[in-house]
């Protein structure tokens, strides 16, 4: 994506770099630059907002859980790679799996 304006950082990776900014994951220097670049660009300042209000129902309903370190720089990692192979449009789906286990204990007497 990229708005026409003129800005320092191109649109998409602003975008493709949201996720770190919400979650503070970024150095100063980055976190300024990315800042500075919503504060200029309407369109990405809009999908921030999306993003946000998305973090905090995820944090929400989620009840604080924290997936593990690899695991979420993987999803990190496929996140921007996607909003950078879309042109800064992505559009999720989930899909959720249960499995369930049941475990049945049994004692015997003898007589």
């Amino acid at each position: 994506m990229n708005c026409g304006g003129e800005h320092e950082t191109n649109c998409s990776e602003v975008l493709a770099d949201v996720w770190v900014f919400l979650d503070r994951e970024c150095g100063s220097d980055k976190r300024d630059l990315l800042a500075k670049h919503l504060e200029e660009c309407r369109p990405c300042l809009e999908q921030y907002g999306v993003e946000e209000h998305l973090k905090v129902l995820l944090a929400r309903k989620c009840g604080g859980d924290q997936a593990p370190d690899e695991f979420r720089a993987r999803l990190r990692a496929s996140i921007r790679q996607s909003v950078i192979d879309h042109g800064g449009s992505v559009t999720v789906t989930r899909t959720t799996t249960v499995e369930t286990t049941t475990t049945v204990e049994t004692t015997t007497t003898e007589d």
